[in-house]
């Protein structure tokens, strides 16, 4: 479901809201309750042990903070989360703020992880895929990842500002997950990470053919397969054929049969 933002928030109220986003405690004890973007950056950056200003420069590049933002791939949220990335990082609904903003801040530091901090790769990877850095041996050559590295970069160096906007936080989806790995920051292991970019490539497949266009492509392939195979067997006996008559008839085979 998706939340709508609550504007113009007293100083009274941010303080309060700050001290539930910030406190580390279960949110369920303050249901209902808002948090201001800042909070919930802030509240990731401490939970995954990841830079405020990189977490908010890769919001900035990759939504402009837009929670119902949806790309042309399907990437939701803030962060830009594909379904299947956004299941594996238990994010319920990926246009919640919260669930968003925490479930990509908790996917880059699966990246810096990997990549023993390494803000470059991990920015590549978070948009491009590890695979990807892994087949190039680092930033892939592809025009939009190296754009998106350098942009993001320069946001984290130069501070972005994050809208004045506040949102409900809803404790009851998603949010004890993120609790329950609080501390372990960039210590955590990555163990998911491909089977989350499996799962993407997956759901693009899933989008691009129907299980009929499966079976139709198998049944192609293997008449293909079948064709070629009787083609090869027929040249094969037709080199058989004309090797034997070359011999046959040859001066040399002629003088040893003394025909």
């Amino acid at each position: 479901m998706r939340v709508n933002a609550i504007q113009g928030m007293d100083g009274a109220g941010a303080q309060s809201n700050a001290q539930a986003v910030g406190a580390g405690e279960d949110f369920s004890s303050y249901l209902p309750t808002t948090a201001s973007l800042d909070q919930i950056f802030e509240e990731a950056s401490r939970t995954y042990n990841v830079p405020k200003n990189l977490i908010k420069a890769i919001a900035k590049a990759e939504s402009d903070f837009n929670p119902n933002a949806t790309s042309g791939a399907g990437a939701q949220g803030i962060m830009q989360l594909m379904p299947a990335t956004a299941r594996e990082l238990g994010v319920t609904d990926a246009y919640d703020p919260y669930q968003n903003i925490m479930g990509g801040t908790k996917y880059i530091s699966q990246m810096l992880a990997k990549y023993d901090g390494n803000i470059t790769l991990a920015l590549a990877a978070y948009n491009a895929g590890s695979n990807n850095v892994a087949k190039y041996g680092g930033v892939p050559p592809f025009k939009e990842t190296q754009n998106y590295v350098v942009k993001v970069t320069q946001y984290m160096n130069d501070g972005v500002n994050a809208p004045n906007a506040s949102y409900t936080v809803n404790a009851s989806a998603g949010s004890s997950e993120a609790q329950n790995t609080e501390g372990t920051g960039s210590n955590m292991v990555a163990a998911s990470l491909e089977e989350a970019e499996e799962n993407y490539f997956h759901d693009i497949l899933e989008q691009l053919f129907s299980y009929e266009d499966y079976l139709h492509f198998i049944d192609l392939y293997t008449k293909v397969q079948e064709a070629q195979e009787e083609k090869e067997e027929k040249e094969q006996k037709s080199d058989s054929y004309y090797a034997y008559q070359g011999f046959k008839y040859s001066p040399v085979s002629l003088n040893l049969t003394g025909v």
